[in-house]
């Protein structure tokens, strides 16, 4: 079986992880998959990135700034919204061409157009398509938060100024796509599987629930914390906090949060018979992520920003050199960096939201807070530095991740899906 999994970036983004991870998770269970990538990072034999062509900086530029003129040149919301207006045709490519199945995953920001998707879904082959977020069952946007319009019609947009009938417009060229092709839908979570079959958008699809694969090779609890510590230069004696996010001004990641609780937190210690001075010496929070200098005064506590990593030793290393991972999304599907956290022995504490509630197990391997509470993301944090048998919730976390995420169980879950869609082309079922 010869599968093509196609994706906007190679590296960068949970998504561009999640696929690359599968795409290897393929390959070792004896499946020929290719990764298709606008922006090809390494020079991996199996990633192949699309023919270099001006065309392709054209494609990001000329639909943020479809976005940026509907959003009468406001830039709150210009990363929030996709409309695939335009994109690369990527059916005349051989490695297209070879494939027994094309498996799509987040090919927003001028990847593929809509147009480009109904060609895929014209040339006949089977059709996978892994939900990262809830763009596919929506008109125009990754998060839905409290708006419900996907599940009647996408008439108007919370993001855009006045509505807007240009959600209406891309809802109904997404309908009519649909309508003409048949999709294996795949969603990361079962809370992001719920969230799509309530789409009047997907109403008749077939969607699953696929969690992402780790490799637990590499991912792991077997680093020393602190050689870890001593090689990303931070304190041996302190307690301390992760925070990790692309960019950590995003404010669906939560920061405020975060710092709030750190607030608190700080707060307590001093109630508790510290002085100001100790209880500040005793915590530090490393941050993994661009823009972390803008927030770090903001955080009571001693800061570490590490910037943006890409390299993957780095990365296991700050989560080993660490006590809790702290991710206070807004919104999240299924988010890689817990399961990372996870499988090295991390205790995470996160909100009681989207598909963080499936990998946290309330007490037993980490804390699910409520959601958007400061007082309870602070509550969770104490609660595994202080009162939890530590070494107990750390074991859960790696035995989690063993049970649920493995190569293996990913892998042979979607050669299900694969043979499933392969079986509807061929015989019509």
């Amino acid at each position: 079986m010869r599968v093509l999994i196609v994706n906007t970036s190679e590296r960068t983004g949970g998504a561009a992880v999640a696929a690359n991870r599968l795409m290897k998770a393929l390959v070792n269970h004896g499946v020929k998959a290719k990764m298709l990538v606008r922006d090809k990072e390494t020079d991996s034999l199996t990633v192949i990135g699309l023919p270099k062509s001006p065309m392709l900086h054209w494609h990001f530029l000329w639909e943020r700034l479809v976005v940026f003129v509907r959003s009468r040149f406001s830039r709150k919301h210009l990363f929030e919204i996709d409309l695939a207006n335009t994109g690369s045709d990527i059916t005349r490519l051989p490695e297209f061409q070879e494939a027994d199945v094309i498996h799509l995953h987040w090919i927003n920001q001028g990847m593929l157009s809509l147009s480009g998707i109904k060609k895929i879904l014209q040339s006949g082959k089977p059709v996978v398509w892994t939900m990262h977020d809830i763009w596919p069952a929506t008109a125009i946007c990754h998060l839905t938060l409290s708006c419900r319009s996907f599940t009647s019609a996408c008439k108007s947009c919370r993001l855009l100024p006045g509505g807007s009938r240009l959600a209406q417009s891309v809802w109904r060229k997404k309908q009519r796509l649909l309508e003409d092709g048949n999709i294996s839908f795949v969603a990361c979570s079962h809370w992001l599987e719920q969230e799509a079959k309530s789409s009047a958008l997907l109403k008749g699809h077939k969607i699953t629930s696929i969690p992402n694969p780790i490799d637990t090779h590499i991912y792991n609890n077997r680093c020393n914390k602190q050689e870890a510590r001593q090689r990303l230069g931070l304190p041996a004696d302190k307690k301390l906090i992760l925070f990790v996010s692309q960019r950590v001004t995003n404010r669906n990641k939560g920061m405020d949060y975060l710092i709030e609780a750190c607030r608190l937190l700080q707060f307590t210690l001093h109630n508790a018979q510290c002085t100001m001075h100790s209880a500040q010496c005793t915590m530090g929070v490393v941050i993994l992520g661009g823009h972390a200098e803008e927030v770090a005064d903001q955080i009571p506590f001693e800061t570490y920003p590490l910037g943006y990593v890409n390299d993957e030793h780095r990365i296991v290393d700050a989560y080993n050199a660490v006590d809790v991972f702290v991710l206070p999304s807004l919104s999240e599907n299924l988010p890689n960096t817990i399961m990372e956290a996870m499988a090295c022995g991390v205790p995470c504490v996160g909100f009681r939201v989207g598909g963080i509630p499936e990998e946290i197990d309330h007490q037993q391997n980490g804390y699910v807070a409520d959601y958007r509470s400061a007082e309870d993301l602070a509550r969770g944090i104490r609660w595994i530095l202080t009162e939890a048998d530590y070494e107990s919730l750390s074991q859960h976390a790696v035995q989690k991740v063993a049970q649920k995420y493995s190569q293996q169980s990913v892998a042979l879950k979607y050669l299900e899906v694969y043979q499933q869609a392969m079986a509807f082309k061929h015989y019509g079922l």
